[in-house]
């Protein structure tokens, strides 16, 4: 939860990462970082590894995104459901995700794989619930958090 430092890595400060918690038919995704672009990369490759192990995964391509300056809610959820887009219509699964602050908004470089070129782990999340999405700073640096699923 954004703000919450918990005795686990999210409390050291200019720690990054992220985890994934099943909840029913749902996944409640968690990051953290230094800043917000690192935040939303680390989001966005968690909901990734919801369904796909992309370790040892060479990419195969890039693919960039840009996203319109919006709230930081609406990057997160905008970054997630473009990266649900990518995967349906393109067969795209980012395996490396660098956002940075651009004037106007944000760039996405999306380092890519074919869906047939990871393991899939389990289903694919069909959307990103806006309730009880959160992203912003804190006593640490930034956090997210977000439900995904079917």
């Amino acid at each position: 939860m954004v703000g919450d430092t918990g005795d686990d890595e999210r409390a050291r400060p200019g720690a990054s990462g992220h985890r994934a918690v099943p909840v029913g038919d749902e996944v409640r995704i968690e990051a953290w970082a230094a800043g917000r672009e690192n935040c939303l990369a680390e989001a966005a490759l968690a909901m990734v590894e919801c369904f796909a192990d992309v370790s040892g995964v060479r990419p195969t391509g890039v693919s960039r995104i840009r996203l319109d300056e919006a709230s930081d809610d609406d990057l997160l959820a905008a970054l997630l459901d473009e990266i649900l887009y990518r995967l349906r219509a393109h067969g795209q699964v980012p395996v490396d995700v660098e956002a940075d602050e651009a004037e106007g908004g944000l760039d996405v470089r999306l380092a890519v794989a074919g869906l047939t070129d990871v393991r899939v782990t389990g289903a694919v999340p069909a959307a990103v619930a806006a309730e009880e999405l959160r992203i912003g700073p804190g006593p640490y640096g930034w956090s997210c958090s977000v439900t995904v699923g079917g």
